[in-house]
């Protein structure tokens, strides 16, 4: 297997990963009333959603696009 096959999987795993904690923290009760009160997710939930979003799409990029 490619370098950049391994590498693309390696960032989809993470990304599924942070997108999981992101909606995890997202569900949380204090997050739930911060969020109807402001209008917006603290900034530890926005990096969580922000981070997995990323490695997720870097990763199928790597998967689809990478040389081979």
């Amino acid at each position: 297997m490619d370098t950049k096959k391994i590498a693309g999987i390696v960032l989809l795993v993470v990304g599924a990963v942070l997108l999981y904690f992101g909606f995890n923290a997202s569900d949380a009760p204090l997050e739930q009333a911060r969020e109807s009160l402001t209008g917006e997710y603290s900034d530890r939930t926005m990096l969580y959603f922000i981070g997995g979003a990323a490695a997720a799409i870097g990763g199928v990029a790597l998967l689809f696009f990478g040389k081979k």
